[in-house]
C-alpha cells in the first residue's frame, strides 16, 4: 500500500472548497453508476446468450462493412449527381 499517496490525497481533499468537494463526489458517483450500468449490460448479454442456447451471433463483419460502404457510396453519388425528376 502506498501510504504517502493516501496521505497526500487526504490532504488535497481536505484543502478542497465545498464546491470542489461536491464536484469530486459527483465524479466519483458517476463512476459507480457506470459500474452498475456495466453490470446490467453484462447481465443482458448473458440472458441473450442463454436464450440462444449458447449459440454465438452469426454476424459476418466483412458483409456488414461491405453493405455499409455500398450504402455510403450510394449516398455520396446521390449527393454529387442528383437525379433529375422525370415528368
Amino acid at each position: 500500500m502506498n501510504i504517502q499517496l493516501v496521505e497526500s490525497l487526504a490532504n488535497v481533499i481536505q484543502a478542497l472548497s465545498p464546491e470542489e468537494r461536491e464536484l469530486l463526489n459527483e465524479k466519483l458517483t458517476e463512476k459507480s453508476s457506470w459500474q452498475s450500468l456495466r453490470t446490467k449490460i453484462l447481465a443482458n448479454a448473458q440472458a441473450i446468450q442463454e436464450r440462444r442456447g449458447g449459440q454465438p451471433l452469426e454476424t459476418d463483419i466483412d458483409e456488414i462493412i461491405y453493405q455499409m460502404r455500398e450504402e455510403r457510396d450510394e449516398q455520396l453519388m446521390a449527393g454529387l449527381f442528383p437525379s433529375e425528376e422525370k415528368p
